[in-house]
């Protein structure tokens, strides 16, 4: 198991800055966030990821996993085979694309076309050597919990495609974590880490229901048995530390998810 951190919170950080908070974090690695406005993006990625991660492995840091723009859901997009050859060239072995929320016509109609899409990544992913992940994410986000997230991949390949749990959304509207991950093993290939809460504001004079990221360890997750689960499922995959404090200057995003990953390793023993 590898912990390492998403770096979508990193925003205006050159890769040498952003090493260097991983080592003060406490991580092995990156999940790197491959997105517009971001040192690596969908556009210079084919020239920019193999050098950043060269930079990376001669500082004894990895990147296992690429976070893609929440928009790349059409595997014929004009960055697609760009940004998969350069993930291949740089020794990155999972891909999370972007998100597909229902539609008009309904749930089974969409996970149709979901899945048609999803042929074109696992053909990318075979051509490639590098695995499509889902994310699942709660709301009305096809995959929002385990079960819809199997809807999406089951019957392709699972060294072609592949699920990117999360602790935090699965409080929200998943399955108890154990049955989560039993119910996705096969397919299991990352695990985010972050914690949420719902909760009622005042909007516009109206009641209405929000999710907040809090500090790991002040939500809903029941930590001590998302590790009793993944120990069961025999998970030994990257572990990401999702740091989703936006608001927050980088500094502080920074000593709070240092906290997150200490709480995780005392849990752990280690």
């Amino acid at each position: 198991m590898i912990f390492i951190m998403f770096t979508k919170h990193l925003m205006g950080k050159s890769i040498g800055e952003i090493m260097e908070i991983l080592r003060d974090v406490g991580v092995e690695g990156a999940d790197l966030c491959v997105r517009p406005g971001y040192p690596v993006n969908p556009e210079n990625a084919h020239s920019a990821l193999p050098a950043v991660a060269r930079d990376f492995e001669r500082e004894g840091l990895s990147i296992p996993l690429v976070t893609a723009p929440t928009d790349f859901t059409d595997p014929e997009i004009s960055y697609a085979e760009r940004l998969y050859g350069a993930c291949a060239e740089s020794g990155i072995g999972l891909l999370k694309i972007g998100y597909w929320r229902m539609e008009e016509d309904g749930y089974w109609a969409t996970l149709d076309r979901v899945r048609r899409k999803l042929d074109g990544f696992s053909r990318l992913s075979e051509r490639f050597g590098v695995k499509t992940c889902i994310h699942i994410h709660s709301g009305g986000n096809m995959g929002l919990n385990a079960s819809s997230a199997m809807d999406m991949v089951c019957g392709f390949d699972p060294r072609y495609l592949g699920i990117f749990a999360d602790t935090g959304h699965l409080s929200i509207s998943g399955e108890p974590i154990g049955m989560a991950l039993e119910i996705t093993k096969e397919y299991l290939s990352a695990i985010a880490f972050k914690d949420l809460v719902r909760e009622r504001i005042l909007k516009d004079g109206r009641r209405s229901w929000q999710v907040r990221v809090v500090p790991i360890g002040e939500g809903y997750v029941e930590w001590p048995e998302v590790l009793k689960a993944m120990r069961k499922v025999g998970f030994d995959g990257p572990v990401s530390f999702h740091s989703e404090y936006s608001g927050y200057p980088v500094v502080t995003v920074v000593d709070m998810t240092r906290i997150d990953v200490r709480f995780i390793r005392s849990l752990m023993g280690t």
